[in-house]
């Protein structure tokens, strides 16, 4: 006698007819596609054995199914997108939500590399230096009244120039008498140390520091022989082609202070009244 072979589900004999073997277990077509079948996404039907199942992120179609939502075309076994769960063929996709070049107007492709800055894209080949037209790519640029420059071209045509080197001015800089400086080369005409961010002073269109200026061209005061300024509002004491600081016009004898007061000489010392009656 014969074995019976019939289907797991409905239990019909499968002899004679398709079957479908599903975890070592058959099936009789009608029950496998009442029981597994995927339904297309398209056209709610299920997706029969004798159909190519499609899937994507879960979601099936039957091969016929499977195509773009705007222009209808068939997506089998062509790159596409999705937006808003609908399948969208490169070209509808990228006429409708991809990038536009802000240079030549033309989509930019999906996959394709962009380049972007404040809220403006560009194809690759299209983001170039509006002055030598050659692709900035990844390279450092400088963004002028809409337009993008690189830095040699920048510097070339708009930065500032320093009067020393004679070289672009970048970053910062120094002005002096109406010129542009580095700050690496605005130095003090002695010392040549840097004046940037300190007191200066000039003297016959040379700057100086302090110390330089005090040191070459100060008064030395008749007491203590130290340079005096007269910068920034320090006051200084002057008689018959002396000078003193403030703190050291003092009486040689007692020591008071004789600033805003009478006093004496003898020979090169002063002398308050007081001191001065011996005389």
């Amino acid at each position: 006698m014969t074995e019976r072979y019939d289907c797991h589900y409905c239990k019909e004999s499968l002899f004679g007819n398709k079957y479908v073997l599903r975890e070592e277990n058959p099936y009789c077509v009608k029950c496998y596609e009442s029981l597994y079948s995927n339904t297309c996404e398209e056209c709610k039907k299920p997706i029969g054995c004798n159909s190519r199942d499609l899937s994507y992120k879960d979601r099936h179609w039957h091969d016929e199914c499977f195509h773009c939502f705007q222009c209808k075309r068939s997506l089998v076994d062509k790159p596409f997108s999705t937006k808003d769960e609908q399948l969208l063929c490169t070209e509808c996709y990228s006429n409708e939500y991809s990038s536009k070049c802000h240079a030549c107007k033309k989509t930019i492709m999906p996959g394709s590399r962009k380049m972007e800055h404040k809220g403006n894209s560009w194809h690759e080949t299209c983001f170039t230096c509006q002055r030598c037209q050659q692709p900035i790519g990844t390279k450092s640029f400088i963004p002028k009244d809409n337009h993008n420059y690189c830095v040699p071209c920048y510097e070339k045509q708009f930065a500032m120039q320093c009067v020393h080197c004679k070289k672009p001015i970048t970053t910062g800089g120094v002005t002096y008498h109406d010129q542009p400086w580095h700050k690496d080369c605005f130095l003090c005409t002695g010392c040549k140390q840097q004046l940037s961010g300190q007191r200066f002073t000039s003297r016959d269109d040379f700057a100086y520091c302090l110390n330089c200026f005090c040191n070459l061209y100060a008064k030395k005061c008749a007491s203590c022989t130290t340079p005096i300024s007269g910068l920034g509002g320090s006051k200084y004491i002057s008689f018959e082609e002396r000078q003193w600081h403030n703190d050291c016009f003092n009486c040689k004898k007692c020591s008071v202070s004789l600033v805003g007061r009478g006093f004496l000489t003898e020979r090169d010392d002063i002398l308050c009244p007081d001191c001065g009656k011996d005389i």
